[in-house]
């Protein structure tokens, strides 16, 4: 990621935070740093766990040319596949999901850096880019249906 677009997935992940500014600069501060942001202002979360997600990760990026921003934890026990707001308000499309949408809120990592136990798989772009859900809910059930057989 070069500086220009890791200063606007910057801007456009903290366009969402009470004080986008202060939340900037906080990143400014320390690069390495995580901040806690509100969901389902631009983007809910898919949260998946970790072996599911990364199967559903590695079938995503080869059915999609630029996936949307995809975030880990370092342990990986857990994915978040970030997808259009509302997306997540009705029944998570696989069972072992979780959606983290309006009244949440992710802990968020500088868009080109690793921080505090969380890495970007996809960074954003800053353009709003996002996961479709119904690409997400496909390669879920695709995955978990490898890991069956597995």
């Amino acid at each position: 990621m070069n500086d220009s677009s890791a200063k606007t997935a910057t801007e456009w992940l903290a366009s969402v935070a009470p004080d986008p500014r202060a939340c900037r600069e906080q990143w400014e501060d320390n690069p390495f740093a995580t901040v806690l942001l509100p969901a389902g202002l631009r983007w809910d979360v898919l949260l998946v766990p970790g072996r599911l997600g990364y199967s559903a990760f590695d079938l995503l990026s080869r059915r999609v040319e630029m996936p949307g921003p995809v975030l880990a934890d370092i342990g990986g026990t857990r994915i978040g596949f970030f997808v259009p707001p509302g997306s997540t308000d009705h029944r998570p499309p696989h069972n072992a999901s979780r959606g983290a949408g309006f009244g949440t809120w992710i802990c968020v990592p500088c868009p080109d850096r690793a921080a505090h136990g969380t890495r970007w798989l996809v960074p954003p772009d800053g353009t709003g880019t996002l996961n479709e859900p119904a690409v997400v809910e496909e390669v879920l059930h695709e995955a978990a249906a490898r890991l069956t057989v597995a």
